[in-house]
């Protein structure tokens, strides 16, 4: 999986023989920051896009190939132990709207078989966008297998690049959306202003102040008002879209406690209009690690039980990595993966192409 922080690969080897599954090995690959910026530039059109698009797709797979190696060195594991890669690509673009209805993640999965020798299932969105679906999120489906408690209604909020959220209420459909910028913009923004790539557990951000106007204006953005299903990338969460917002004399440091908080805000209001009843939230992706950032959501949900997924027995850095190896699993078994409840689409459909090794 490597995902909209882009950060790098988390690659993970995932146990399906029984019930619930394992984890059992973890490896991540972190990318160049040369590749971060030819990946970042690709969200832009530009010169000779189908050029280096192709390019980076090869690339990607050779990065990936290095993360599959890592992986099974690191669990001892040989090749031919592996039924199958599950390789998310690299989202370029999600444009999931009716009227263009389509997502591109980056990667050459006839390339990863080649240097891996192992069957590789990609492509999961692009068949629920065809059904007239969102194409995100895709991990509820798996939250539910991990997760679902028959009495207590628990959520689980993946804070990656963008912010992603699942319900599982005891005796309910199991539902879930994107609901607002993640980690995107506050890495964006301390990249810029400080050279780091991401606000260390929000410790920049909690020397700033939060700009209440400038986070009333980011919030009057029509997405957070739309009802679900619903989904958001870079197009929408940008640096460009942020710079539109301000007045251009405001402090750095805070415009980042103001962009902390709107993703708290984002999260809490999700919570408060659609699942009220929910008692507890389990949080994983990177922003899960941001302290800061939780103890803000604590703050706003008081009575509600927020923790991390490593309560749960997974560790919050590795479960949308496990997410994907599942998906990769279902279709190999010719096995629905989606939830059209969560996405919207006409109905349940497998995920994936799979190029056989």
């Amino acid at each position: 999986m490597s995902g909209t922080s882009l950060d790098g690969i988390d690659a993970v080897l995932a146990d399906f023989s029984s019930s619930p599954p394992s984890l059992l090995q973890s490896f991540y690959l972190p990318f160049s920051p040369d590749l971060r910026s030819r990946l970042l530039d690709l969200h832009q059109s530009g010169p000779d896009e189908l050029h280096r698009a192709a390019m980076l797709g090869n690339e990607l797979s050779r990065y990936y190939a290095e993360a599959v190696t890592g992986l099974l060195h690191t669990g001892g594991i040989n090749p031919g132990e592996v039924v199958a890669i599950g390789c998310h690509g690299q989202t370029v673009r999600h444009c999931p709207e009716p009227e263009r209805g389509y997502t591109i993640q980056l990667s050459s999965p006839a390339l990863l078989v080649e240097l891996t020798g192992i069957t590789v299932v990609a492509d999961f969105r692009s068949r629920d966008i065809a059904a007239g679906g969102e194409g995100a999120p895709l991990v509820p489906a798996f939250h539910e297998v991990l997760f679902k408690d028959p009495q207590i209604h628990r959520l689980v909020v993946n804070i990656g690049g963008i912010c992603n959220l699942t319900s599982l209420g005891p005796g309910k459909e199991v539902t879930g959306y994107d609901c607002g910028p993640g980690n995107i913009l506050m890495d964006a923004w301390c990249l810029r202003h400080t050279g780091k790539t991401y606000d260390e557990d929000g410790a920049w951000a909690e020397s700033g102040e939060i700009i209440e106007a400038l986070l009333e204006k980011l919030l009057m953005l029509p997405f957070f008002s739309r009802p679900p299903p619903k989904s958001a990338g870079r197009e929408l969460f940008n640096l460009g879209w942020l710079e539109s917002c301000l007045a251009g004399n405001e402090n750095a440091a805070d415009v980042q406690a103001t962009l902390l908080q709107l993703t708290v805000t984002a999260i809490a209001k999700s919570v408060s209009v659609y699942f009220p009843d929910a008692s507890e939230l389990y949080l994983c992706g990177g922003g899960a690690r941001n302290r800061i950032l939780v103890a803000r959501l604590r703050s706003a949900m008081p009575g509600r039980k927020v923790e991390l997924t490593d309560r749960l027995g997974v560790n919050a850095d590795w479960l949308e990595a496990f997410a994907f190896a599942w998906l990769a699993k279902q279709a190999i078994h010719e096995i629905p993966g989606s939830l059209p409840e969560v996405t919207g689409a006409k109905g349940a459909r497998v995920l994936g192409a799979i190029y056989t090794a």
